[in-house]
């Protein structure tokens, strides 16, 4: 029988699993010395191995650990598929090679499959993808990102590809705890899109059918929590806000310039951008020389993903606690900040209006009520917020919200979805 692969390509993390027939569904492991997961980092490094040009590429925890221990010059990329539908990204060199955003994501899938044990044939597995029902950035490009997507799988060598909206997904894996007609709305909120997908399930002679009912989304989710963090946080110290001379006047560093620091997927090749050589040359000028200095060593050292992972770590502990601090070495080894519950939530307020606002919009699409949701099933690391957990509640209810598996569910449903007879039915045109 056909094997499937249910793939959750995500902004931070990826997260494959495999089933076969009705026989159920497996994770897909990786093994890194003693640690055995199933959340892949999505991050690529490549490791400059000098004038022969040949360049060690390296994925999920093996390429922090590449980009952290190495001593050699070492290109670090992460949320990639944030450039999936930008027209702006026309790829980028990584040590004088060209790379295309699909030759990186065939990069990325080549060497994670490879981790995983490489057990499959791509030509005889159906992959069953999951996409977001809006794609992240400004002004995203959906034809262009699925374009770009089945370019980089066919590069895999995959050739039966579904793509399935990330939601759906979800929706399938939490319907299989089911014992009765239900109308779900899922909320799949992930690191840069949150996802809607409303969703009747009826159970008749011990079959699940299952009947679409509406999608909605935008592209607000984990990584702009974690810039509003960084923005009031550690920008100032790094010199947003601050003057320069020109012409006898004092003028403001632009803010375009912080913001692309701030960004994960924007870091990778800010440091190559006219962007940043226009920095370089304000330097003389800065009143604040010593900021804009730490500023550009930060950006020359790659020093993303520490700051993403201690970020991250302030944002997880907020989950639980009303303070936590934020301490990030490259600002200075005494640099510590204490962030609030209530500040924090005070930043992200109006993303959560506007993740409302696409709520309300899902549903005046699907043209049914809020009322007629049996349950709601919140999927994906930003549902952990606590923030976002009671906008919801408000919303709908506590005794209406479910969870649980966040990280693995939409993977899990692909993989059931492609085990199904039905399965070219869930399918989006890609």
């Amino acid at each position: 029988m056909r094997q499937t692969i249910g793939l959750d390509f995500g902004t931070s993390n990826t997260v494959a699993v495999t089933a076969k027939g009705t026989d159920g569904t497996v994770p897909v492991s990786f093994t890194d010395r003693d640690d055995t997961f199933t959340s892949l980092p999505t991050v690529l490094s490549f490791l400059d191995r000098g004038a022969a040009r040949a360049l060690n590429a390296e994925v999920g925890s093996w390429a922090i650990r590449q980009f952290l221990e190495s001593l050699g010059d070492v290109r670090f990329i992460q949320s990639l598929k944030t450039f999936a539908a930008s027209r702006a990204f026309k790829g980028t060199g990584v040590f004088g090679v060209r790379f295309e955003f699909e030759d990186l994501m065939a990069t990325f899938l080549s060497l994670a499959f490879d981790r995983a044990g490489g057990t499959f044939d791509p030509a005889s597995t159906r992959l069953v993808v999951g996409r977001p029902v809006e794609f992240a950035g400004h002004n995203p490009d959906e034809d262009l990102a699925m374009t770009r997507y089945r370019q980089a799988f066919r590069k895999v060598g995959f050739e039966d590809i579904l793509f399935v909206m990330e939601p759906v997904g979800a929706a399938f894996s939490f319907a299989q705890s089911l014992d009765k007609d239900t109308t779900i709305l899922v909320a799949d909120l992930g690191g840069g899109t949150t996802d809607y997908s409303l969703m009747r399930f009826e159970i008749q002679a011990g079959h699940l059918s299952a009947t679409p009912l509406g999608r909605g989304g935008i592209g607000i989710a984990s990584d702009t929590f974690d810039y509003r963090i960084i923005d009031k946080v550690v920008l100032p110290k790094l010199g947003k806000g601050s003057l320069y001379e020109s012409m006898g006047k004092e003028l403001e560093v632009p803010p375009n310039l912080f913001s692309n620091f701030a960004r994960w997927h924007m870091l990778s090749i800010f440091k190559t951008s006219d962007d940043f050589k226009e920095m370089q040359k304000l330097l003389r000028y800065c009143l604040e020389l010593q900021k804009i200095e730490t500023f550009i060593e930060l950006v020359e050292e790659d020093q993303g993903y520490p700051l993403y992972k201690s970020v991250s770590e302030t944002k997880a502990l907020l989950s639980s606690e009303d303070e936590a601090e934020l301490v990030f070495k490259p600002l200075g080894n005494d640099f510590k900040a204490s962030v609030t519950r209530a500040d924090f939530e005070s930043w992200i307020a109006s993303d959560l209006a506007k993740m409302d606002q696409a709520l309300d919009a899902t549903f005046k699409r699907a043209g049914i009520s809020e009322n007629e949701i049996d349950r709601v099933f919140m999927t994906g690391g930003a549902s952990f917020v606590p923030a976002v957990r009671r906008q919801f509640a408000n919303r709908f209810g506590q005794e209406r919200i479910s969870g649980g598996n966040e990280l693995t569910s939409v993977a899990n449903g692909l993989a059931l979805i492609g085990a199904r007879e039905d399965a070219s039915d869930w399918a989006v045109a890609a």
